[in-house]
């Protein structure tokens, strides 16, 4: 069974021919890529074609070539605690070794397609695994009341509810007049 060919103007794809296979050769550089679909967890995520600043840095080595870099993204989505909207960035570093032969590579390694690798794999978990779970709008943020789902923010300092418990609720009319026990001894 043969892989699918990289198609070489993908914008994750990029080529080392430049580099040859002459181990100690390399190369930087500083494109700036439009970010993949579907790049989320839960609340927040990378919008789909928003510009990824990334550094790379390509070297040639005995096995194949070594990547290594960091990408800043934006983020966008929403607070885990009062679901208002939230941006913010994201940089993270990677490094990857595209084997030359599958022979050379492990079942999980990369390997390049000819002088051909795509860094969207590496990118994609470089960023799902540095995407914050919770993503909250500030440090301390009050979240939502559990009650009325007001925003506690700007409900105040005093908002409250009266809360009766259930098991307590059918005693609540059997209130005693502490002037009629006077009156009575």
């Amino acid at each position: 069974m043969s892989l699918p060919r990289l198609d070489p103007r993908a914008p994750w794809v990029i080529s080392t021919h430049d580099l040859g296979r002459r181990p100690g050769s390399m190369r930087k550089m500083s494109p700036t890529l439009p970010a993949p679909v579907d790049l989320a967890v839960g609340m927040i995520g990378v919008p789909k074609d928003a510009e990824v600043e990334v550094d790379l840095r390509l070297e040639s080595v005995m096995e194949g070539v070594l990547v290594t870099g960091t990408a800043g993204a934006p983020l966008s989505g929403e607070c885990s605690r009062c679901l208002d909207p939230l941006t913010s960035e994201i940089e993270v570093g990677f490094q990857e070794l595209f084997f030359y032969s599958a022979e050379d590579a492990g079942e999980d390694d990369s390997l390049l397609d000819g002088e051909l690798l795509d860094l969207e794999p590496t990118f994609r978990d470089a960023v799902v695994l540095a995407l914050p779970l919770s993503p909250v709008c500030r440090e301390d943020c009050p979240g939502l009341c559990p009650e009325c789902g007001a925003k506690l923010a700007d409900a105040g300092p005093d908002h409250r509810h009266d809360r009766v418990d259930s098991r307590w609720a059918s005693l609540q009319g059997l209130k005693i007049d502490d002037n009629e026990d006077d009156q009575e001894a």
